[in-house]
């Protein structure tokens, strides 16, 4: 005979969450250990962070804090806040958050802790069951616990944010070096981003400086929006008709694309001087990038202006 699980209200089984949930808790920590496959020793209740009581704080297994905190009904921020809070204070590794019933909201922010954080966060559902007239037992089930994926997926994230910081700066220092030479992207703002672009006068039509990690480039770009292939490949063949002028007024040659099926087109000059990652040649790759883009924009600027609208 398979007797049926049945759901037992939480407070039937402890009336009182500090008293009665926290203090069994602390007598029973094998049942969190077994579910969040740690093992946490010496547990010990309502310790002080501060002017603040944490749960439970207990050890690891090399013997460094982690807090325990519990709440016999839906998550909220207050309990989030002071997660953080009693982490930060007692410089604990991990942290335990034991709740009837987690938000979507709070799945989702412990999710990006463990993601951005050196700790290691665990959010458990808790949730009281019988079989038949058995005894009222705690079902607890792992909602969101730390990975490798989440890890890997963290550091991906800070190398993302340092690459962009790094290519903020790279353009924050070219465009007020630039200003001293060109006006032509004097009111473009530095971003995030490997390319900044100025407009050349007519629709569609683009100065671009261009970064990598370690090259760079000056172009035009021709770019009328969707479904602008043939348009942007007729302006182009009608400056790729004055090439030969164009490069010596330049002054060397520049690359001519118009590959087949790529909506852009683009007229560019590529430096392999160095790019966004070699910051101690900042400041050569800034002028050599700078004066690429004033012949460039030199040499095309009568061309383009010829161009219909």
């Amino acid at each position: 005979m398979i007797g049926k699980l049945q759901r037992v209200p939480l407070r039937e089984i402890w009336r009182h969450e500090a008293k009665d949930f926290t203090t069994w808790l602390q007598d029973n920590i094998d049942v969190l250990n077994d579910t969040i496959d740690r093992n946490l020793s010496n547990p010990e209740r309502e310790q002080a962070a501060g002017s603040f009581n944490v749960d439970i704080v207990a050890e690891d297994e090399s013997g460094n804090p982690v807090i325990i905190e519990n709440q016999l009904e839906k998550s909220n921020h207050d309990h989030l806040g002071k997660i953080i809070t009693y982490l930060t204070m007692l410089d604990a590794k991990a942290a335990v958050w034991i709740v009837a019933d987690p938000r979507p909201e709070h799945i989702g922010a412990i999710s990006w802790l463990n993601e951005s954080s050196a700790a290691s966060f665990y959010l458990l559902k808790l949730e009281g069951v019988r079989i038949g007239d058995s005894d009222p037992a705690p079902l607890l089930t792992l909602i969101v616990g730390p990975s490798e994926e989440a890890q890997d997926i963290g550091r991906t994230k800070k190398e993302l944010g340092e690459r962009q910081s790094l290519r903020y700066r790279f353009w924050e220092e070219l465009l007020a070096k630039a200003k001293s030479k060109t006006t032509l992207h004097a009111n473009i703002s530095p971003s995030t981003g490997n390319w900044i672009a100025a407009g050349a006068g007519k629709s569609g039509i683009s100065y671009n400086y261009c970064i990598s990690q370690h090259e760079t480039r000056a172009e035009l770009c021709i770019d009328r929006g969707k479904n602008s292939e043939e348009e942007n490949k007729r302006l182009f063949n009608l400056l790729l008709a004055q090439r030969q002028h164009i490069e010596e007024v330049f002054g060397g040659d520049l690359s001519w694309d118009s590959s087949k099926g790529r909506r852009l087109c683009r007229i560019r000059k590529d430096l392999e001087n160095g790019g966004y990652c070699d910051e101690d040649d900042w400041p050569r790759i800034h002028e050599e990038l700078i004066d690429a883009m004033i012949s460039l924009e030199r040499a095309l600027r009568p061309h383009v202006a010829k161009l219909p609208v």
